[in-house]
């Protein structure tokens, strides 16, 4: 999610004033029962109508390929979805686009926060015109949402720490880290720290803030290695983002060694797209997490026409080999397998990863 320091500042500036203009949220949580409870007058289309989509950027392959399977799956749960839009990794451009669709008439909206707190002016935007929304892969702090489809993300930085913390027995691993202001970023981060703390004392970790932002991440990860030249192990927290320029770092510093090779830097990531499991085929990097974009999708309409139909869930086990939870803010998420794929299981036909180009 590439961007200045100055670009940053002022779109700060602008989700702080379009929050302003939106008012004190309202804060309801999302209730109910695993089982259908039938239609209510909280739909949003009695369940038809148009549904908006909207991406939170389209510069990772991760969300190429949920942006890919949105029509695939609207089809197939019996959705009229709009064609997406894409907010360019800008959360006050996010706002304008739930706006911009709530002008158009939707019935329903399926949404990827930019941001966890700025999110909520748009939120509240859709609640006020009774349209319920689906939130996609972060949960918002605040604001009503009919339900978060989303992997557990705690899991993913633990999972993480285990793997390097199994493979390297004590020296310096770094974790690049996501935006804090998302709350995926924050979960993974927290997730791997702790971890390593409580199970792995011997290793260090060093961190970078990446803000999933590409160059970022090179050139951090390029002053931190001028500095710390004896790292064993690597975290990227979106591989979407962060493996070519990880890559591409190490590569120019004669660093990059293969699985097996000495010197070779042991590296998991996160996301589960293509480029990252050729990576793991040629030893480049030994793990990842993969999040599911084929289930958000899926998932995503599944729960946007539910809740334009006014049904609702509560807490438990689902028929789709996930868990319903109930997260501090009241929000109801349904939390995805994300599985851990190796050298062992990259060549899974099942995993998502291997069935898109």
């Amino acid at each position: 999610m590439p961007g200045t320091t100055a670009r940053k500042q002022n779109r700060s500036r602008m989700v702080k004033a379009v929050a302003a203009v939106a008012g004190a949220s309202l804060v309801l949580a999302a209730c109910g029962s695993t089982k259908d409870t039938g239609a209510s007058s909280a739909g949003g289309g009695g369940g038809t109508g148009k549904v908006g989509v909207i991406l939170p950027l389209l510069t990772s392959p991760f969300w190429q390929s949920y942006n890919d399977y949105v029509p695939k799956m609207a089809d197939s749960e019996g959705v009229d979805a709009l064609k997406t839009v894409n907010s360019n990794s800008d959360p006050s451009q996010q706002i304008t686009d739930i706006n911009n669709q709530l002008n158009q008439g939707v019935k329903g909206l399926v949404v990827a926060p930019l941001d966890s707190a700025a999110i909520e002016a748009g939120l509240d935007q859709a609640e006020r015109k009774g349209v319920p929304v689906v939130a996609v892969d972060v949960a918002p702090d605040k604001g009503k949402v009919a339900m978060v489809v989303r992997a557990n993300n705690v899991a993913y930085g633990e999972k993480a720490c285990q793997y390097l913390g199994e493979q390297i027995p004590s020296g310096k691993v770094v974790q690049i880290m996501g935006d804090l202001a998302s709350v995926n970023g924050r979960d993974r981060s927290e997730a791997f720290r702790a971890c390593v703390k409580k199970n792995f004392p011997k290793l260090k970790v060093l961190e970078i803030p990446a803000k999933w932002e590409s160059d970022t991440a090179a050139s951090k990860l390029d002053t931190l290695l001028n500095a710390n030249p004896d790292i064993k192990g690597i975290y990227m927290q979106a591989g979407g983002v962060y493996l070519a320029p990880t890559l591409q770092t190490l590569k120019s510093k004669g660093m990059l060694k293969k699985a097996g090779q000495a010197g070779h830097i042991t590296i998991v990531s996160n996301d589960g797209i293509p480029q990252e499991y050729d990576a793991i085929r040629k030893g480049e990097i030994d793990a990842t997490v993969s999040q599911p974009a084929d289930l958000y999708a899926k998932y995503g309409m599944y729960y946007i026409k539910a809740a334009m139909e006014g049904k609702t869930f509560e807490p438990g086990p689902t028929d789709h080999d996930s868990t319903i939870v109930k997260l501090p803010s009241g929000i109801l998420e349904d939390q995805l397998p994300a599985p851990l794929v190796t050298k062992d299981n990259v060549d899974d036909p099942e995993l998502w990863g291997n069935t898109v180009k």
